[in-house]
């Protein structure tokens, strides 16, 4: 399982800053717009979460986080560096904002 950084700033800034691969393949980036974003797999399913721009410590909490999403890795190599990243691009470009409640 490496853990290496793989950027793919092609004019829309996103960028994987982090990225392990394998069956527990995690990591983290930013997208474009200053908001940051971690990603993890269990059970061949990816889960993506968008934060706020501009958080307030080096460890978000729940109510960071602006969008998620979860998909199916049915078809990607997990394993492999490029097809992990491409899955996480386009699931940030993906993901649904996150309903806030009442406090």
């Amino acid at each position: 399982m490496p853990a290496t950084s793989a950027d793919d700033l092609s004019g829309n800034g996103f960028g994987v800053e982090m990225v392990s691969t394998g069956l527990h393949a995690s990591g983290f980036g930013r997208v474009g717009d200053g908001r940051s974003f971690s990603f993890h797999v269990d059970r061949r399913h990816l889960t993506v979460e968008v934060y706020r721009p501009r958080l307030r410590g080096p460890v978000p909490v729940e109510e960071d986080v602006v969008a998620a999403t979860t998909r199916s890795l049915e078809h990607v190599d997990v394993g492999d560096e490029r097809s992990l990243t491409a899955a996480v691009r386009d699931a940030v470009n993906d993901a649904q904002p996150v309903p806030r409640t009442a406090r």
